[in-house]
């Protein structure tokens, strides 16, 4: 039979046969996945991802950019383990960009693991078909008599076996089965998944080989930095460029200028100035040999600059703005049953409490930038990106080229969180490549990277809650003050009518009301729950309190309630509530089962605090320890963390880091904030922006509770509940409570 291929581009066919060396290369995917928020096609074809070498060792490839979550190791796991392939013979080579190979190739959201999971075990599966059908005709037998493992085909009546290298060759011949029909491997039968496995990049990463973004080098490439305006939306009106050209090192300076609206006449003659596509901030580029010198010519720069209308806005004025909309009538409802307002007047008790957070900047270790060569009308980026195809559509718009004219080398990046969605640095790094007409590393610095961020948005919420007189919920109103214009909120401001405990008190209500803001915002890992679930958490233990209730009780409480239906329609889409309290209350008793919860009572400095939360289809109870100082210095002693992320642990050795290191940025979400004043950001490098130090980190136990549930993704879920869990705590062991982020604003700070 022949196989059936689609056609090769050139560049295809030389991947593809840069690999086979004589051995199996397994084919095109017959349609792109969809977008990383939705599941992929379930007809995918298994040859984009596997090659198999005459000596049995196996590549596998990584579709999907590897931002410190794990995925490089763990999608091949997925397809490794029903190829029932030998583990230690499989490298792993990380994708280029290729939407007819890999489909969509964004990595974020959380939402790798219930996307990949199967689709990429049929992979491994239909490979593993086509090795045995070889097999089993070389040997005259049935194929049903034949097994596989360890990278081997089995025919134990005969005590015969192949190794996978014997039969790749044939195996190319066939024809991939359709993925709907192999069959997958019983999870209790499983060698590699839910094992733990190194990540396949850890030797490189600790021995200083270049793997990320920043290690780029290209020949003949020259260093850029951009100044831009200390004002978000400042423009240039005049720059000493004829000083720093002549600085050791500079080879052009260019002013940036913002593109003309659409449908005027760019008439500019101005030489130095370049008219950038709209999405690039203005500002000066310089080109030198190296970084140092582009960045040492960068501080003698003199820039007149026009900062308009951001220069008026201000922390000071957001908070002030934000206390008169919480005093005012809400502007929007999100969600209102029952008569809040009788539930509220006939309460046995009311609390009220107004809770506040900043903005925050993603600060990933490494900043922002990209490499990119641009030649005869193509251009070459290797990058950093979380989506990669998002940044070939932008930088082939900005250059007015096809997609088809860009090749896109994915790069390991030094941490993502979010911030790598938004491809400003690769569509500068693209128009500067075009302006020089050769390639250009593009870096930012720390300072860049702080002040001009899509920064997580700040919020305040004032809060009521009614209980009755037996301590049970009656009422809970919720306002929120935002940034916005109306009902449209901006980027990452945005709660959902569901969010807990919304359906599960008699009467509840959630409101918002906006201001205008200038800055831009966007997503920050566990975008909006890692605000809400501050706030929330923190509330529910001052109504325990109140009520002289278990905190871990009045939890359970609720989430037994029976539910209020979502109304049909809210916010203008379709609404549904997808929390499963069942799933919630079991990883609450198994924290607090765990931290043994109903024994640890405080003393004087010395608390437990308890919190729960529900996001990107992951389910996280976390019980911290704490004690307090005279000097209101907090010490975090331990946290234990139970989730629930479905059926199966992929890795889990890159799950427990993934815990881990949500809670340690959780952690250092508690002492960051972006503040403005005169429109400029106060902070510019890590000593105003911390980061938890080692000193500070506590002790981590991490438990699972496995649900009949399909597994779901690590990245977001365990971070929200550690900052209630921890401010509960300090009001355990202190009887103050934390109503305002960063600590330094409510008078603490960690030890």
């Amino acid at each position: 039979m022949q196989p059936t291929l689609k056609p090769l581009s050139r560049r295809t066919f030389l991947q593809i046969t840069a690999l086979t060396g004589g051995g199996l290369a397994l084919g095109l995917f017959d349609s792109p996945f969809a977008l990383a928020q939705g599941p992929p096609r379930a007809d995918l074809s298994p040859r984009a991802f596997i090659h198999i070498a005459p000596d049995g060792v196996i590549t596998l490839m990584a579709r999907a950019p590897e931002i410190g979550q794990g995925v490089k190791t763990m999608y091949p796991m997925m397809i490794a383990e029903d190829l029932d392939a030998d583990w230690s013979t499989v490298r792993v080579q990380q994708a280029d960009l290729d939407d007819s190979l890999y489909g969509n190739q964004s990595s974020g959201g959380s939402t790798g693991t219930q996307n990949n999971y199967l689709p990429l075990r049929r992979v491994g599966a239909a490979c593993r078909q086509m090795l045995v059908s070889v097999a089993a005709t070389r040997w005259a037998v049935p194929a049903s008599e034949c097994t596989t493992a360890l990278g081997h085909v089995l025919h134990a009546a005969s005590n015969r076996s192949f190794g996978y290298g014997d039969l790749a060759s044939g195996a190319a011949l066939l024809t991939p089965p359709a993925l709907a029909s192999v069959q997958l491997k019983d999870p209790k039968d499983f060698r590699i998944l839910g094992k733990p496995q190194a990540n396949v990049d850890n030797h490189a990463i600790v021995t200083g080989k270049p793997l990320f973004g920043i290690d780029v080098t290209v020949p003949g490439m020259l260093h850029a930095v951009i100044e831009k305006s200390p004002v978000y939306g400042g423009k240039v009106k005049s720059a000493n460029l004829d000083a720093i050209q002549k600085l050791p090192g500079v080879r052009h300076a260019l002013i940036l200028a913002p593109a003309p609206a659409a449908g005027s006449i760019d008439t500019t003659t101005e030489p130095g100035v370049a008219i950038v596509a709209i999405g690039i901030e203005p500002g000066v580029a310089i080109f030198a040999d190296t970084w140092w010198q582009a960045q040492s010519a960068r501080r003698a720069l003199k820039v007149d600059w026009d900062f308009g209308p951001g220069v008026t806005q201000s922390s000071e004025n957001f908070a002030a703005r934000a206390a008169e909309l919480l005093k005012s009538p809400p502007a929007n409802t999100l969600r209102s049953y029952g008569d809040i307002d009788a539930a509220l007047a006939s309460a046995a008790k009311v609390v009220e409490a107004t809770y506040t957070y900043p903005f925050l900047a993603h600060g990933t270790l490494e900043p922002q930038g990209t490499t990119a060569s641009f030649k005869d009308g193509k251009l070459e980026l290797w990058t950093t990106s979380q989506s990669p195809g998002g940044g070939r559509s932008q930088a082939a718009r900005a250059l007015n080229i096809q997609p088809s004219d860009i090749t896109v080398h994915i790069c390991r990046s030094g941490g993502g969180f979010g911030r790598r969605l938004n491809n400003d640095y690769l569509v500068e790094a693209a128009w500067l490549a075009k302006q020089v007409g050769g390639p250009v590393k593009l870096l930012w610095s720390r300072e860049d990277d702080i002040s001009h961020d899509d920064y997580r948005p700040g919020g305040s919420h004032s809060l009521r809650a009614g209980l009755d007189a037996q301590g049970h919920i009656v009422a809970w109103r919720q306002h929120m003050a935002t940034y916005g214009d109306g009902p449209r909120l901006v980027s990452s401001a945005g709660i959902d009518a569901t969010e807990f405990p919304a359906g599960r008190v008699p009467a509840y209500a959630l409101y918002t009301s906006t201001q205008p803001l200038i800055l831009r915002t966007g997503a920050l890992r566990a975008p909006g729950h890692n605000a809400y679930g501050f706030v929330i958490e923190s509330f529910l233990d001052e109504l325990a309190t109140a009520a002289n209730r278990d905190p871990l009780d009045l939890r359970l409480e609720i989430l037994s309630a029976t539910p209020v239906p979502m109304p049909a329609e809210a916010n203008g889409r379709r609404m549904t509530d997808s929390l499963n309290p069942d799933r919630l209350k079991a990883v609450l008793q198994l924290v607090a089962e765990k931290s043994n919860w109903a024994a640890r009572k405080p003393t004087p400095g010395h608390g437990f605090g308890i919190a729960a939360h529900y996001c990107h289809a992951g389910y996280f109870a976390e019980v911290a320890e704490v004690s307090v100082d005279s000097s209101n210095r907090i010490t975090v002693h331990h946290v234990w963390a139970a989730g629930d992320v479905g059926s199966q642990i992929m890795n889990p050795s890159g799950a427990a880091a993934q815990v881990e290191g949500s809670i340690l940025e959780g952690m250092s979400q508690m002492q960051q904030e972006i503040t403005l004043a005169d429109g400029r950001i106060q902070q510019s490098n890590y000593p105003q922006h911390p980061l938890v130090r080692f000193r500070q980190s506590p002790v981590i136990d991490i438990f699972w509770h496995l649900s009949e549930n399909g597994p779901t993704g690590l990245g977001e879920p365990a971070l929200p509940p550690v900052l209630p869990a921890i401010v509960n705590a300090v009001f355990s062991a202190t009887g103050k409570r934390i109503r305002t982020l960063p600590l330094a604003r409510s008078g603490f700070s960690f030890a």
